[in-house]
């Protein structure tokens, strides 16, 4: 049971832009809340919150906070206690972070993570618990592992298209191989959306997916112009994990 702390991790690894766009065509806006279910296999776990917060002003420029939260349900609890929280800073049209914050709180492990990102001495810097950790360079733009959850939301999605997504979570730098798959019609708690696959390779993937090789991750996105992530399954060697959007608000 203490494998589904993997399960918050692919909440996190969503996807990230193939274009960036500017702000009058983002298909969100602040007050968007995305509310989804959690389960292992057919068992409730828990519940997750996405929501573009606010906008705010980084060192002269525009940017949104975004966030995300998760914690797990009284049964899950018993087992395996989580209460964790991300923040992202992103600059106003999505092209490149600047700050990243996570409280996490998963069983005994409790931390609280801060990385900024410099695009003039292009660097990420890692914190933890107020003390530097670390630095590692960085490209001219480059995403947390937060703020990819929207990206892939900036255009429309095609079937069978292949990218690759520099990301940092100011550790390492990695660029990960998505490729995009069918569409279906998928039903969750909040209705029925025609939606559009995606998958991340798993070697590019840490965590649980180093121990099980045949491990598959999908991330469908609405086909709509506001292109909602609506599910997030995974297959691996601890079992089955599932995300099912369940209530949204705030909808542009």
């Amino acid at each position: 049971m203490r494998k589904l702390s993997f399960l918050f991790l692919t909440l996190n690894i969503f996807a990230q832009p193939f274009f960036a766009e500017t702000n009058s065509t983002l298909p969100f806006k602040v007050g968007e809340r995305l509310e989804y279910d959690l389960s292992w296999g057919f068992v409730p776990v828990g519940s997750a919150l996405m929501e573009v917060h606010s906008l705010k002003e980084i060192n002269g420029a525009m940017c949104y906070l975004v966030k995300f939260s998760v914690r797990t349900n009284s049964f899950a609890d018993k087992f395996y206690k989580v209460r964790t929280s991300i923040e992202s800073t992103v600059s106003s049209d999505f092209s490149r972070s600047f700050i990243y914050r996570k409280s996490q709180e998963e069983g005994s492990t409790k931390r609280k993570v801060l990385v900024h990102y410099d695009y003039d001495q292009l660097k990420a810097t890692y914190s933890e618990g107020g003390k530097v950790q670390s630095t590692i360079p960085i490209p001219s733009k480059v995403f947390d592992p937060l703020s990819i959850a929207y990206f892939f939301r900036l255009q429309e999605l095609q079937s069978y298209q292949e990218k690759t997504l520099p990301t940092c979570d100011g550790k390492s730098f990695r660029k990960i191989i998505v490729r995009t798959g069918k569409k279906k019609l998928i039903s969750v708690p909040a209705g029925k959306f025609n939606s559009i696959e995606t998958i991340p390779e798993m070697q590019n993937l840490r965590g649980v997916f180093k121990k099980s090789p045949k491990g598959i991750l999908r991330i469908w996105y609405s086909t709509d112009s506001r292109r909602i992530p609506v599910q997030i399954s995974s297959k691996v060697i601890v079992g089955s994990f599932n995300a099912k959007l369940r209530k949204t608000s705030g909808l542009k």
